[in-house]
């Protein structure tokens, strides 16, 4: 089974590429949503970030706003938040491959945001980036409710450059074309690796 590792800066349209590449039939496991679902009621992230961040569960789940504000600018809390979701996100994904072996799938895709960053590119056969210009980047998540400057300079501050992740990858997509020509090419990928 081949293994791709799906990787690009907020508001790069990654999220776009792991829809194309699910439209193709590709199993996708994203990091995010396991995170989602781990932080959410009844999530094994819950009661140990409770007792890590005090005031940021609420009915039995993770306040995410709430946790944003206790680690936002605090690099000793990112990385105590860190050390609990790191290891749980990465069960899930364990759980996620072993699945798709036992199906017999060929091809699958890790969606992980910061995969170069948490050193996850050494788990997957090839990786691909999506990228697009800076200035369609920001435009693109200043968009979004609640984001601020000061929010989007903080995340980008935990993100290798786009520069860096491009000479890195095995593939790069560029999404800041059309959403066209980033589909076409993602597959000719999967037409590639199927081959």
């Amino acid at each position: 089974m081949k293994v791709i590792g799906l990787t690009g800066g907020i508001g790069m349209g990654k999220s776009t590429a792991a829809n194309t590449f699910r439209r193709l039939h590709v199993p996708v496991f994203d990091a995010d949503a396991a995170v989602h679902a781990l932080q959410g009621k009844g999530g094994r992230a819950v009661k140990p970030v409770a007792q890590a961040f005090p005031g940021t569960v609420r009915d039995g789940q993770v306040v995410r706003e709430a946790l944003r504000h206790a680690v936002i600018g605090n690099d000793a809390a990112m990385v105590r938040l860190e050390r609990i979701m790191h290891p749980l996100v990465r069960d899930e994904e364990r759980r996620f491959l072993a699945a798709a072996r036992r199906r017999g799938e060929r091809l699958v895709v890790l969606d992980i945001p910061l995969l170069y960053e948490t050193r996850g590119e050494g788990r997957t056969d090839a990786v691909v980036v999506v990228s697009a210009p800076a200035s369609m980047q920001r435009w693109r998540v200043l968009r979004r409710k609640g984001m601020t400057e000061a929010r989007l300079a903080a995340i980008l501050a935990r993100q290798m450059p786009d520069a860096q992740k491009r000479r890195r990858a095995d593939h790069v997509v560029y999404s800041g074309l059309s959403r066209h020509f980033a589909q076409a090419a993602i597959r000719r990928l999967v037409r590639s690796y199927r081959a």
